[in-house]
């Protein structure tokens, strides 16, 4: 089956174009599938019938995957065989009979502020590559960056003095968002210290390099929060680029900040989009419910 899907990954990088971080979100739910599969017996791609997929959705439910998390899963599958029946890899898709029903609307899922703090004192700075993926880390939660923004901002966006970053994110729009001192602290220690001994004439100007001089890449970003979040004793699989951005808004918004300028700093072009955040801090809302209502105690 890992044939068959590295073809398929070829396909949509090749063929259909698709975005770095779609091929990212694919291959992460086929090869979920694989493991799962190759786990009861199932290991060639003609040995898939439809109660093999409809039973890895439910167990997937069972262990806790959101309603969208569930939707891509079932997106990937069914675009993979729908590929293999047209390429000649299976005679008939056995995806074809899944339910595509639309998941209702999920609010999003944020850390709360220890398990950020234990994500962040889990690194050694010491140690290769600490500080910059402390410096990531940092930047991520102290001005909610979208992953494509992190990863493309040039090493001048950042001013250190006055605590500003100038991105450009959806639509081509630059934004300047402010962050915080910790987030200064580790970035200087990274910019003074680490990334020079990273850079090489090749390395241009990317504010983050990877090992090997280069831009990093949103695959390999994943891959860092996760095993970071390992050594924190978070689950690997909940540690995404984004749920620092939910984070970020979440924690704002617990502690009082206004609504537009968390829209403002998220880059938000419609206030509903930011509104979602409202809903996830609901201990938020009773208090200021108990404060200000007259029959609220």
């Amino acid at each position: 089956m890992e044939h068959e899907i590295d073809r398929f990954l070829r396909y949509l990088a090749t063929e259909r174009g698709l975005s770095e971080n779609y091929q990212i979100s694919v291959q992460q739910s086929l090869e979920h599938f694989r493991a799962w599969a190759e786990g009861r017996g199932v290991v060639a791609v003609r040995e898939v019938d439809l109660p093999t997929l409809t039973r890895f959705l439910a167990d997937r439910k069972e262990r806790g995957a959101s309603s969208g998390t569930l939707r891509l899963n079932l997106i990937s599958l069914r675009v993979f065989f729908r590929f293999l029946q047209r390429r000649g890899f299976v005679a008939e898709d056995p995806a074809d009979g899944l339910d595509a029903a639309r998941p209702e609307q999920r609010l999003p899922h944020a850390l709360s502020e220890s398990q950020v703090q234990a994500l962040i004192e889990g690194i050694d700075g010491t140690q290769p590559l600490g500080l910059r993926d402390r410096a990531i880390i940092e930047l991520f939660y102290g001005s909610g960056l979208r992953l494509s923004e992190l990863v493309q901002a040039p090493v001048h966006c950042a001013d250190l003095e006055s605590r500003i970053i100038r991105v450009t994110g959806k639509g081509g729009k630059t934004r300047v968002i402010p962050f915080g001192v910790r987030a200064r602290d580790a970035l200087d220690a990274y910019l003074s210290r680490e990334r020079p001994a990273l850079a090489l004439p090749r390395s241009g100007d990317a504010l983050f390099l990877s090992v090997r001089g280069r831009t990093l890449t949103p695959a390999r970003v994943w891959q860092m929060l996760r095993e970071r979040a390992v050594v924190a004793g978070l689950d690997p699989e909940l540690i995404h680029p984004h749920l620092l951005r939910h984070s970020f808004a979440t924690h704002l918004l617990a502690h009082g900040a206004d609504l537009r300028v968390i829209q403002e700093m998220l880059g938000h072009a419609d206030i509903a989009t930011t509104q979602i955040y409202t809903h996830v801090d609901s201990t938020r809302l009773k208090q200021v419910h108990r404060q200000f209502h007259p029959r609220g105690t």
